[in-house]
């Protein structure tokens, strides 16, 4: 039979007519004209997300998801279909169920597509409704690859919406969103950090080991050399200034060290030898979509991530000897300069010889003067934090200035007498201490446990024994030596490791005697 082009809508009708011979019949065509249909505009919006899979040099094997080279490629194609269906919506009254492991788009029929656009699009309007398991994990896979989202922001703020509405239909999502949250913080640059989002949402409960998440107070306090919250000076009243005032300082260390082309955490932590790549969002079915800088994750005081050439490792984090001096120092000049601020008795020094020799040249060479940024951060903190707003009604203060006038006026009065009181002038002087100041005074008002103390210390034998010999703790000890030494000397005599400074060694061997 001759082919036809059917282009013209025109198409021939075969029918079997009588014949003599039983079993032969012959051909009578008619012509008729196909009508056209209406285009189907939806069906062929899918087709052209269908012709993305078939264009990938890769084809689908559904049944070999849990190979790692079909799910990354998967994973490419899912999120290059999802861009392109990122802003269609759809109003469809039939649903249809629709159930696999590692949902994806190609996997599913017409009319499948259809129900999950538009209970998708109901989602995207506020309306969480029940349905099938894999549509919500198929949604949850847009959103982990930040498809349909303004920004990484954005889609942190939808994936936390419909995980709390979703979760009353299926609470099994949990384990899954917990995990990838965490990874959401790693991969995705966000304005907070993951200690403040878990904190804000009350989510500490799932996440135990992030205690210590970076720019923490207590991450540093715990790997530093010298523990600020062990000093006298860290009080419930002083506590909440320091800790507000070390986060001020390190904002401005970091900004510093960034302008001076260094990394700050490199200076503080490295990686363990054993590093192992790390795939962000496992269990999902995510395409590394996006092209990061090289940076580093500190999460906690367990976990680092590094990210090197848009591939992901992850180590355990060792802090470097270098790093836990470094934090020494700032914590301890931080001290020194609050200390003298806030005019407490006994006073705290602090020297750049704390600070790794090596780590000193590379600041310097970078021109990072730590021995400068410091103290200027903290009294810039302090002003801040100390200053008085005081508003002045210019109605008010004309006021106050008109009635001061007439008291001053009144209080005008000749006294003829008035030079009765030239002689009553003298009073009598403040209570003078038994023995002079200075060093002589402090020699006299030490008790002789102080007294060996002090030769405890200066011989580096065991203060401990001796305080436990003459009953007392070492802190009251050292507390009052200090307290004596600010009334006399004006200065405390040694810090709180019951290490007399430098400068005051030698006259402290002379009040003893020792030479």
């Amino acid at each position: 039979m001759d082919r036809h082009d059917l282009s013209d809508g025109v198409f021939f009708e075969i029918e079997y007519d009588s014949h003599p011979i039983p079993g032969v019949g012959k051909f009578v065509m008619k012509p008729e004209r196909i009508e056209k249909q209406d285009p189907d505009e939806i069906r062929e919006r899918f087709t052209q997300m269908r012709d993305i899979a078939r264009a990938h040099r890769t084809a689908y094997y559904y049944s070999k998801f849990f190979d790692r080279h079909v799910h990354h490629e998967n994973a490419a194609i899912f999120y290059k279909q999802g861009v392109f269906m990122k802003d269609f919506t759809d109003n469809y009254d039939v649903g249809v169920r629709f159930s696999q492991y590692f949902p994806y788009y190609q996997l599913m029929g017409y009319e499948q597509l259809r129900t999950y656009f538009t209970w998708r699009t109901g989602v995207r309007e506020g309306t969480v409704s029940d349905t099938s398991l894999s549509y919500a994990f198929l949604y949850l896979y847009e959103l982990l690859g930040n498809i349909g989202v303004g920004c990484p922001l954005d889609g942190l703020d939808k994936l936390m919406s419909f995980w709390k509405a979703y979760r009353a239909y299926y609470k099994t999502i949990d384990t899954y969103v917990i995990r990838w949250l965490k990874d959401y913080h790693i991969y995705y640059e966000l304005p907070h950090s993951f200690k403040e989002f878990i904190e804000k949402n009350d989510l500490t409960g799932h996440y135990s080991k992030v205690t210590d998440a970076d720019d923490s107070f207590d991450l540093f306090c715990a790997i530093s050399k010298y523990d600020i919250r062990k000093s006298i000076f860290f009080t419930d009243v002083t506590s909440d200034m320091i800790v507000s005032c070390f986060l001020f300082v390190l904002e401005r260390i970091r900004r510093d060290f960034e302008a001076a082309g260094m990394h700050f955490d490199d200076a503080l932590f490295r990686p363990t030898k054993k590093i192992v790549s790390w795939i962000p969002f496992r269990d999902a079915l995510f395409y590394n979509w996006m092209k990061q800088q090289n940076r580093k994750v500190v999460l906690s005081s367990d976990e680092i991530y590094l990210c090197q050439n848009n591939e992901w490792t992850h180590s355990t984090v060792i802090t470097s000897e270098k790093g836990r001096q470094f934090l020494a120092y700032v914590f301890k000049q931080m001290e020194s300069v609050l200390r003298t601020a806030t005019n407490y008795k006994f006073k705290l020094t602090a020297k750049t010889s704390m600070i790794h020799e090596d780590t000193v040249r590379s600041l310097t060479k970078a021109g990072v003067f730590i021995e400068k940024i410091v103290p200027d951060a903290v009294m810039e903190f302090y002003r801040e934090a100390t200053k008085t707003v005081v508003t002045v009604d210019p109605a008010s203060l004309a006021r106050i200035r008109r009635e001061a006038l007439a008291t001053q006026e009144a209080l005008i009065v000749e006294d003829p007498d008035q030079s009765i009181f030239a002689d009553s002038a003298d009073t009598q002087s403040a209570d003078s201490s038994p023995f002079s100041g200075g060093w002589d005074g402090f020699k006299h008002v030490l008790s002789e446990n102080e007294k060996q103390a002090l030769a405890t210390i200066l011989r580096g034998d065991d203060i401990k024994a001796l305080t436990d010999k003459c009953g007392v703790m070492p802190e009251v000890l050292f507390d009052g030596i200090n307290e004596k030494a600010m009334d006399y000397i004006g200065d405390s005599l040694m810090d709180d490791g019951f290490v007399i400074y430098d400068e005051y060694r030698a006259p402290t061997e002379e009040l003893l005697g020792w030479v």
